[in-house]
């Protein structure tokens, strides 16, 4: 980014969300009349669920629309204490509770509050992509470790990489952008790594939770090594267990010191939540997740698989949760595409996708890894298959 007189010099140090560029460009283009599928955005095609939407209105109606409490209403904090009790077997009282306008707000706020120049955060690699750019806007030092062959942080990596500097490290599981979900061993054995370095704290992003397929078990860290509990902030959400993407509430659980300080950065950016997305979310979390979207995912899932082994050019593992494809792509770097031009990375691929499959999808840079995309299955079987049919063919004329 280039400087100008008016810009601060940490705006050189972070970058637009990517996927919400390209989503943008998609957008563009699709209203300048083309045909274009975007798969680029992690955001689900269901409707929010009725009796949240109820909740919502009668909220309205009964003038529920005031301030809150700067990082969430008392009976919504009570509600998440109660969801950790019935869902993870987690024992929280409200003052271990922050409630933001949605997960990323609440990842911020960890990150503001506790970051500083020369603090490093290690973030395995593939990442959700605003990870660093939080880390570097605070003034931190973003650690990328790379990861085993399946996508995951292994304890050996991750003991190599935390040094004294070190006050933060960030799982994600299930994962954006592979989809891999960490078994309750390999959480044991990465806690066994952290209980050996006490000053490092561990950010646990489960946003997916509710997103597990073949018949896997989501564990959280705080629920695997209840001894690291207070040096575990466990962030969470409703955006895609209860499709409420455009509500934005987040929250996260962890040492009341550490969310008094996000509580304080909180009141100085948006102050409170919406308070109708509140009550929203308050009605939401009585139930648990529809089981049947989690179906119709993983069947949307095994139909892209199924079409994506016919194409040479790409190939990718089997995801274990979420609603993403993270495809290998390498073998059409360096092929020329029709007019002329080489492919000569993820980006260019997936320009070129965009431009003459008119399907968007996000480079795997974006996440920290080259040579891949990832692909949303956030649409109809229809769609899916269109889309789909469209990669192939144009991976097929690249020579």
């Amino acid at each position: 980014m280039k400087k100008n007189h008016i810009s601060a010099g940490r705006m050189q140090l972070i970058k637009p969300s990517p996927t919400l560029e390209i989503a943008a460009n998609a957008a563009a283009m699709k209203a300048a009349g083309e045909d274009v599928i975007s798969l680029s955005m992690g955001e689900s095609d269901f409707d929010t669920p009725e009796y949240i939407k109820v909740a919502a209105i009668e909220a309205i109606n009964s003038g529920k629309t005031k301030y809150t409490a700067v990082d969430g209403m008392p009976a919504l904090k009570k509600a998440i204490c109660q969801k950790f009790e019935r869902e993870n077997q987690l024992s929280y009282n409200p003052s271990n509770i922050s409630v933001g306008s949605g997960a990323k707000q609440v990842i911020f706020n960890a990150i503001m509050a506790t970051v500083e120049q020369g603090d490093e955060v290690i973030i395995p690699i593939p990442y959700w992509v605003s990870y660093p750019d939080i880390v570097l806007f605070a003034g931190g030092t973003p650690v990328f470790v790379s990861c085993s062959n399946e996508f995951k942080l292994t304890p050996s990596a991750l003991n190599g990489a935390i040094t004294k500097r070190t006050k933060w490290v960030i799982l994600n599981s299930p994962s954006n952008p592979t989809g891999v979900v960490y078994s309750y061993d390999e959480l044991k054995a990465i806690a066994e790594v952290l209980l050996a370095h006490p000053h490092v704290q561990l950010m646990t992003d489960d946003i997916y939770e509710h997103l597990v397929f073949d018949g896997l078990k989501f564990y959280t860290m705080a629920q695997v090594e209840p001894s690291l509990k207070d040096r575990i902030l466990t962030v969470n959400g409703v955006s895609k267990a209860y499709a409420m993407t455009g509500w934005r509430i987040g929250y996260g659980a962890g040492n009341p010191e550490l969310i008094k300080m996000m509580c304080v950065v909180q009141s100085q950016s948006t102050s409170n939540p919406c308070s109708v997305s509140q009550f929203a979310v308050l009605a939401a979390l009585q139930k648990s997740p529809e089981l049947k979207q989690k179906e119709i995912f993983m069947k949307r899932r095994d139909l892209v698989l199924s079409i994506f082994n016919d194409i040479p050019e790409v190939s990718c593992k089997k995801p274990e949760g979420a609603f993403y494809i993270f495809a290998d792509c390498h073998r059409v770097i360096g092929m020329r595409a029709p007019g002329g031009k080489i492919i000569a990375n993820d980006y260019d691929f997936a320009n070129y996708l965009l431009e003459e499959a008119k399907v968007a999808v996000v480079p795997g840079s974006a996440f920290g890894m080259d040579n891949f995309f990832r692909m949303t299955y956030t649409a109809s079987d229809d769609v899916l298959r269109e889309a789909c049919s469209r990669i192939k063919t144009t991976c097929s004329k690249l020579v």
